[in-house]
């Protein structure tokens, strides 16, 4: 990911050094498992023919043996073989106990464990910032409970709703997506040590459980010499939908900013920040907007992802490559998209002046349903009713004539108790329970 959407914090999670001490960390649990207990073959390969596997002072070696990326980067110029190259470095650090490095692996079992350890380090970040953002929608839906705006289905006025019932919907949105990927990077924390096309023919399952609790990570069943990559596949939907959820507040805001509508609007730093280059009046809702835009790159990330599934027999690396690109670049997008959603909400400017003005531009149409109900209500077929609700409230709409001084002067209304009809109290009365409603969901 570019630097631009990059946060330090997970930023570090995903650079050549972080990804390289990973292996070595591998690596390292490796050789302070290889013990003739887990591994069969190891008898009589120590020091002198005694005990087995490395010495203790073997150990120590191993685990102050250092490595740079440049070094690495140098000798894979020769190697063509990120991992080989690695070994090779590592190994050579270690001095002659730098035999016992990567002793029955193969490449597959550091990459993938390793890439693990960086998954649930990603993960405590993305995870922590997605509860961030439930959070703040959940403040923000309580702090305007009571504030009456306008509802709309297919961009046009429906009826009155809160701010703080829509903003709710958002927050328990964003609750569950916390959920899903809290559920996704733990799946995806497995790591795997099975060898050459996961027969375990060089080490042994106990070797791998030894190691993996090292690691504190959990075993893949079934490796084939690579972690299915339907797991990865889940990671990246989890992810994708998260953005997707974000993408839905980013579009709200973005409509309830237009000038036409101007209800809410994003945080704008007067004085200082421009909102054009040529135009001083502009407040563009650019955080918004890009937001929206970063959005379809995760969906296509996680079209990538699913690709990534089907391999060759037990393994090949077809899904490399992109895995190089779409774990680190969704990971740190996502987490940069969370922030930006945070600063948006806690910093939204609601206009409540402006929504009530909003209420008045069908001219009381927005009533129709109530007019509806209450012609019902005084033994009228509801086909009736439905037709003299219709023709006054689009009369209202179509003349800017308020609905209640039509029905007022309309005989067939003569019957109805219009204060109660018009009662805006009625889309307002279940707005403490259904916000209240975010406590069930712990927020």
């Amino acid at each position: 990911m570019i630097p631009r959407y990059t946060r330090p914090e997970i930023g570090a999670v995903w650079t050549d050094q972080a990804k390289l001490q990973a292996w070595r960390d591998v690596e390292v649990a490796a050789a302070e498992a290889l013990t003739p207990d887990v591994v069969p073959g190891l008898e009589g390969t120590g020091e002198g023919g005694e005990g087995g596997g490395p010495s203790p002072e073997d150990l120590d070696a191993i685990r102050a043996a250092t490595f740079t990326v440049e070094a690495v980067q140098e000798r894979e110029k020769i190697t063509d073989h990120d991992v080989a190259a690695f070994v090779d470095v590592l190994s050579a650090s270690a001095g002659e106990s730098g035999r016992w490095i990567h002793y029955g692996l193969t490449s597959s079992d550091v990459l993938d464990t390793a890439l693990a350890l960086q998954l649930r380090k990603a993960g405590e970040i993305v995870v922590a910032g997605a509860q961030e953002v439930a959070e703040a929608l959940a403040a923000k839906a309580r702090e305007h409970v009571h504030t009456v705006c306008v509802g709309r289905t297919h961009g046009i006025h429906a009826e009155p709703t809160t701010f703080g019932i829509k903003l709710a919907g958002f927050a328990l949105e964003a609750d569950r997506n916390a959920q899903r990927l809290a559920e996704a990077f733990d799946q995806v924390a497995v790591g795997a040590l099975s060898g050459a096309v996961g027969t375990y023919a060089s080490t042994s399952p106990a070797f791998e459980a030894k190691v993996l609790e090292r690691l504190e990570l959990q075993g893949e069943p079934v490796s084939t010499q690579v972690i299915p990559r339907d797991r990865h596949a889940q990671l990246l939907q989890a992810i994708s939908l998260a953005g997707a959820g974000l993408e839905r507040l980013a579009t709200e805001i973005r409509h309830l900013q237009r000038t036409e509508v101007r209800e809410a609007e994003e945080p704008f730093r007067a004085g200082k920040q421009k909102g054009s280059s040529a135009m001083p009046h502009k407040r563009n809702p650019i955080t918004t907007e890009r937001i929206t835009g970063l959005a379809r790159v995760l969906r296509g990330y996680a079209q990538a992802a699913v690709e990534n599934v089907a391999l060759w027999h037990e393994r090949d690396i077809s899904h490399s490559g992109a895995e190089r690109v779409i774990l680190p670049d969704a990971t740190i997008a996502l987490d940069y998209m969370q922030s930006l959603a945070v600063r948006v909400v806690s910093g939204l400017v609601v206009h409540e002046d402006r929504m009530r003005e909003n209420l008045e531009i069908t001219s009381g149409a927005l009533f129709s349903q109530r007019l509806l109900l209450a012609l019902v209500k005084t033994g009228m077929v509801r086909d009736d009713a439905y037709r003299i609700a219709q023709e006054l409230a689009q009369r209202a709409w179509d003349t800017r004539t308020p609905l209640r001084q039509l029905a007022a002067a309309d005989e067939r209304c003569s019957a109805l108790d219009l204060d109660a009809v018009f009662d805006l109290g009625h889309y307002t009365k279940h707005a403490d329970e259904l916000v209240g409603r975010l406590a069930d969901a712990g927020l």
